[in-house]
């Protein structure tokens, strides 16, 4: 297997991308890899709902500077990461990157920008209507990836057999019975 030299981790900021988050340390720690966080802040960022009633009237609120969205964001990256901290120290490199922009194009050109070897994601399990259209992010920056994408979810729970209906065949299970 090839040497991981470098390896970006996309995050939402949820507790999904802890996951992948905790994943990504332990390869860069075992390959003695860098490690890139990446943010892609929201569009929805930009905007400054002040009172609800704006929200009803139409007047939805002035944009904000493009600044002050990246510090904003920005901020709320290094609150995401803080439990991590003293991990990510031990780290050779770790680099913190917010930008601007759609998500799975940005997190793709930001691999190819900065030569990742890995990209690693913790997606959310959609059932809805929007992941059979599009798909997930996940889906679309595998598409469009340079490299190879890692999709860590948590498994699924067993479901018990308890209340379902098991096929019930007459005469099963059969009695056998020996002749002397």
């Amino acid at each position: 297997m090839k040497r991981l030299n470098k390896i970006l981790i996309p995050t939402d900021l949820s507790e999904h991308s802890r996951r992948a988050i905790a994943y990504g340390y332990r390869l860069a720690v075992e390959d003695k890899a860098s490690l890139i966080v990446l943010h892609v802040a929201n569009e929805l960022n930009s905007w400054d709902l002040s009172t609800e009633f704006e929200l009803y009237t139409g007047n939805l609120g002035q944009i904000w500077p493009l600044d002050r969205i990246l510090s904003e964001a920005s901020l709320d990256l290094n609150n995401f990461l803080e439990p991590h901290l003293a991990d990510l120290k031990q780290l050779p490199s770790v680099t913190k990157r917010v930008i601007l922009g759609n998500v799975p194009e940005r997190i793709t050109s930001t691999a190819e920008e900065e030569k990742a070897d890995l990209i690693i994601m913790s997606p959310r399990r959609n059932r809805g209507l929007r992941h059979w259209f599009g798909g997930g992010i996940t889906d679309r920056v595998t598409r469009l990836s340079p490299c190879p994408v890692l999709s860590i979810t948590q498994p699924l729970p067993s479901t018990p057999w308890r209340g379902k209906l098991a096929p019930i065949f007459s005469g099963w299970p059969k009695q056998r019975t020996m002749e002397i």
